[in-house]
């Protein structure tokens, strides 16, 4: 069986191992491309083509996804992330597969630091491998909102990304905003994450806390960023 590729090499992936106290092959994401495997997707929508890498916008994005501008960036990364999608649709069963890629030692996962649940079947996969796996540690972001409250394993922790098309829908569950700055995030009453600790996402997703993150990343002119950011994902 092919193994799926999981990423070691995220500089926010590193800082999170060196936060929790574990070697750094202990801590991974898995990725899939930005945008195409998003469909809920709206404020942050964007596309990396995946031949020549070239970035195109949804029609409603008020600020452009990281992911996506890494993709247009680095080939390499955006080769990755197609043969994880393609890998994964043409699996027999995705849950067996998934686990059967975890290297040994892996304690921390990142579900998608690019990508997202594209599909019930897909997200169902994921919560099977929480449940195979109760040693590993898994948390992600997430556009469709009944998948917070969907039952999951007390290992699986998942924040909803605003900025999609289930935000209307949302009422008292945490939630993770996009802001330009630090006074955006003030005056809703939300933390800041990620920025004096590029990491503390997890603790915000893992708790069940709503945050806030300052947008960062290239972006189309009129997108406001702040010379003080932090990487955006949304």
């Amino acid at each position: 069986m092919a193994l799926l590729k999981l990423s070691f090499g995220n500089s926010k992936i590193q800082k999170l191992a060196q936060y929790l106290g574990l070697h750094k092959t202990a801590v991974a994401s898995f990725d899939l491309p930005a945008g195409y495997t998003c469909p809920m997707a709206n404020e942050c929508q964007a596309f990396a083509n995946r031949i020549t890498g070239k970035i195109t916008d949804g029609k409603n994005m008020r600020f452009r996804c990281y992911a996506a501008s890494s993709e247009c960036a680095f080939t390499a990364v955006r080769k990755a992330r197609w043969y994880n999608y393609d890998l994964l649709r043409s699996a027999h069963n995705m849950a067996e597969q998934i686990v059967f890629s975890f290297p040994l030692g892996l304690k921390v996962l990142r579900i998608h630091s690019s990508g997202y649940f594209y599909s019930p079947e897909y997200f169902d996969a994921w919560v099977r491998v929480a449940d195979m796996r109760p040693d590993i540690s898994f948390f992600g972001y997430t556009k469709v909102l009944p998948y917070l409250k969907v039952d999951k394993p007390e290992n699986f922790g998942l924040v909803y990304s605003h900025g999609g098309k289930m935000d209307a829908q949302l009422t008292n569950e945490p939630a993770c905003y996009v802001v330009p700055d630090a006074n955006e995030a003030k005056k809703r009453g939300l933390p800041v994450v990620c920025d004096d600790n590029p990491a503390d996402d997890y603790d915000h997703i893992r708790k069940g806390l709503s945050f806030a993150l300052i947008i960062h990343g290239t972006q189309p002119k009129g997108v406001v960023s702040t010379k003080k950011a932090i990487r955006q994902k949304a």
